[in-house]
């Protein structure tokens, strides 16, 4: 065991140094960029969305893509549907904020602001808005950690930042809910005033998301009038953002222009998402400070905006629709494409079995003799050729959806985002690629193995979600299994819809490889072969510039050693189950570290929460985990099914005998790394649950995965054929009876194998 174990930790120490240098080259690349400006503008349009945009429409907004800097700004926060006041707040305070409002309808209007009157040209007034303690009360239910007033201190002790719009006292607003220079209009703003403090935040007001096409228009040019008079006397080394701080009617991606020193004819980027030309709402309040040259505090999450090179600014906004299209295509069709393959493919086995059975059980009292209830010879082989045709069938249609999740990723090797109807392109190709694996699966040499083609199709899924999250994820975006800017929970490395299937992949890869080495007699090279790939798997999983996955890298690390152990043929004695319970934890604490004290491995969330945990901020990232994984159980009632059927699935790999299971029982006896396969892929689905932040609803994401695969497994003609058939009648004077060495030979004849396929020691002919 330990042997096995030091290999897994060569495999991965190795895996760390391959990536060390590749690192270190980026965060050179990245650098600290431009000298600090001396001046910041925040400049916000409500609801702005990159169609708004046009040289005849809003020619301002046209100008300033064209010289500084485009992208794509997440606003999600608290709920999917960000109002402009929620994006106020969350710049106010540099972590995701809300104020109280319905999921739909109409956005609530910024808070009223108390202030004295202040003429045209002339000095901004001390304001204060009542609302803001009770702001501050409503959100510290969600333990996100706000640090209010964050953004006004960004010019530094004795300097001065102005809010000029309702809007913009809400970014500006300390925890009081004082403002300490405001004017009620941007239109107050003057060159004099713009230079006067080192941060101006103007509130250009809300587009609205009702009203028609003439009234956005109208709305579009007022605004676009006011940014050219904020625009027209800047100062010198002045940094401009322009930004959208909330949606509108739906969530979308909006707008994100950044002009001034280091910002001239790029596409944005920030480390918090590694998606070029994808920044969040939680990255500008970071960036603002570090433009002014203040520190970040511990606990911030965003990450500075980058710019990298760019082609033409009509190519960038045509690149940041396509993007906010193939959003739009997952947040629409991802509840009924989990609909259509969990209960069509349920649909499915049920009509395979249903066309299967009826005609036997119709014609079943003409084939059976009239004494004692014994079947023909005649109808046991047509019984036998029935069961093999409909477990055929089963085995096909399961190894085509368990390969339906690695299809919708390989899906995006085409630019399914950029055609003229991108959800059937999407959907059209996952299929295609689906049936492409299923038919390798089953036309390789592996074919006679009954791991064998469930094995390939583990295998690809394991490889390709592998070298996706070694390549950035760029195959995962907006994908079923993958990841979506408008869940606002990950931007990169291995997502919760996938991470159930991830590690499922592995341990079924290592079963089927290891698995044939070990036949062979070869077990020290078995043994290694299923330690590298569930080391490598692990590795990839949890290393902060791959999968950057925390809960599923402790979750998964755990059984793959369970499964080495058992393969190995180790006793599981309570001392090495507790060491195993703690691998995973231990992997992620080095992993984390690693990542926060070494600024070369890249920015990534495992390094951020290190850093929490040492500044005695990791509470309230606890809190809101913890909390979210308990209010996943009463989403709606039909999650309370999956513990059920996760219950369910412990009794059949555990008492197959309870559940009538006689194909997955007759599996696992001739399968011998079967039993420990499965009951890991049940810990990992049960520990994923524990671990997630999306809790219980992790392992029901790997159930269109794994049960087709197990449903292939069991439906094996090596499994099958070898099932005990209906009681014989009686033979002739003279003749065999079926079930003897001439039975079994006029059934090979026929084409039809019996029981007889099994070699010495009930094994299966494939051994």
């Amino acid at each position: 065991m330990r042997a096995i174990l030091a290999k897994v930790l060569a495999t991965g120490v190795a895996a760390v140094l391959a990536v060390a240098a590749p690192m270190a080259a980026r965060a050179a690349a990245a650098g600290p960029g431009a000298a600090r400006p001396g001046h910041v503008i925040l400049a916000g349009i409500g609801g702005l969305r990159w169609s708004d945009i046009s040289p005849a429409g809003t020619p301002t907004l046209w100008h300033l893509a064209g010289e500084g800097s485009a992208g794509s700004l997440d606003v999600t926060g608290i709920s999917i549907r960000t109002c402009p006041v929620d994006g106020w707040l969350t710049l106010n305070s540099a972590a995701r904020a809300s104020a109280p409002h319905p999921a739909a309808g109409r956005c609530p209007a910024d808070a009223a602001v108390v202030a004295g009157h202040a003429r045209a040209g002339g000095p901004p007034r001390q304001a204060r808005i009542p609302r803001f303690p009770a702001l501050v009360g409503y959100n510290a239910r969600f333990s996100e950690d706000p640090q209010w007033g964050l953004l006004a201190t960004a010019p530094g002790r004795g300097r001065c930042a102005t809010a000029a719009g309702p809007g913009a006292a809400l970014a500006l607003a300390a925890r009081s809910g004082r403002v300490a220079r405001y004017l009620p209009s941007p239109s107050q703003l003057t060159p004099a005033l713009l230079g006067r403090c080192p941060l101006t935040v103007a509130d250009l007001g809300n587009l609205p998301a009702t009203g028609g096409r003439a009234g956005r228009d109208s709305a579009l040019r007022a605004a676009d009038q006011r940014l050219a008079a904020i625009t027209r006397d800047l100062p010198p080394d002045t940094i401009l953002v322009v930004l959208a701080p909330g949606d509108g009617s739906e969530p979308q991606l909006r707008v994100i222009i950044v002009t001034g020193p280091g910002y001239a004819d790029g596409l944005l980027a920030a480390a918090s998402t590694r998606q070029p030309g994808l920044v969040t709402l939680t990255d500008v309040t970071p960036a603002v400070l570090g433009w002014l040259g203040m520190p970040v505090p511990a606990g911030v999450t965003g990450s500075p905006i980058q710019a990298v090179r760019r082609a033409s600014l009509a190519g960038t906004v045509r690149m940041l629709l396509q993007q906010d299209a193939a959003t739009q295509v997952y947040r629409q069709t991802v509840t009924t494409f989990f609909l259509l393959i969990g209960f069509g493919g349920a649909l499915v086995f049920a009509v395979i079995a249903v066309i299967g059975w009826a005609p036997a059980r119709r014609q079943a009292p003409a084939g059976r003799q009239a004494r004692g209830g014994r079947w023909s010879a005649a109808r046991r082989l047509d019984l036998a050729g029935r069961r093999a045709a409909r477990a055929s069938a089963a085995r096909m249609a399961g190894l085509w959806l368990a390969s339906v999740p690695v299809g919708t990723f390989l899906a995006s090797l085409v630019p399914w985002w950029s055609q003229p109807h991108p959800a059937a392109v999407l959907y059209l190709l996952a299929a295609a690629w689906a049936a492409l694996i299923a038919a390798a699966a089953l036309a390789g040499p592996w074919r006679a193995d009954p791991l064998g083609p469930p094995g390939v199709v583990a295998a690809v899924t394991l490889g390709v979600l592998a070298l996706d999250l070694m390549t950035g994820s760029q195959l995962a975006r907006d994908t079923p299994f993958g990841l979506t800017p408008l869940g606002s929970g990950r931007f990169y490395g291995l997502g919760n819809s996938a991470v159930v299937i991830y590690g499922v992949s592995a341990v079924l890869t290592a079963a089927w490889l290891g698995g044939v080495l070990l036949r062979r007699g070869q077990r020290t090279a078995g043994l290694v072969c299923m330690a590298s790939v569930t080391g490598l798997a692990a590795v990839v999983s949890g290393w902060p510039g791959f999968g950057a996955k925390v809960g599923g890298t402790i979750a998964m690390l755990p059984g793959f050693v369970l499964f080495l152990a058992v393969a190995a043929g180790i006793r599981i004695t309570a001392r090495r189950l507790v060491l195993a319970a703690v691998s995973g934890l231990l992997l992620i604490a080095l992993f984390a570290l690693a990542n926060y004290l070494l600024p070369v491995t890249g920015h990534s969330d495992i390094g951020a929460f290190a850093g929490q945990v040492l500044h005695g901020h990791a509470g309230p990232t606890l809190r809101r985990k913890i909390s979210s994984n308990l209010n996943s159980l009463g989403g709606n009632p039909f999650v309370l099914v999956i513990p059920v059927l996760l219950g369910l699935a412990g009794l059949a790999r555990g008492r197959s005998g309870w559940l009538r299971t006689t194909l997955l029982a007759r599996a696992c006896q001739q399968i011998p790394l079967l039993r420990p396969a499965l009951a890991t892929s049940w810990l990992i689905a049960v520990l994923c649950w524990l671990a997630e932040d999306n809790g219980v609803t992790v392992p029901a994401f790997g159930a269109p995965f794994v049960l087709p695969l197990v449903i292939a497994i069991v439906c094996a003609p090596a499994i099958v054929t070898a099932l005990p058939g209906p009681p014989a009648a009686p033979a002739a004077p003279g003749r065999s009876a079926p079930g003897t060495r001439a039975g079994h030979d006029q059934a090979g004849q026929a084409g039809h194998p019996t029981d007889a396929g099994t070699a010495s020691g009930g094994q299966p002919g494939y051994r």
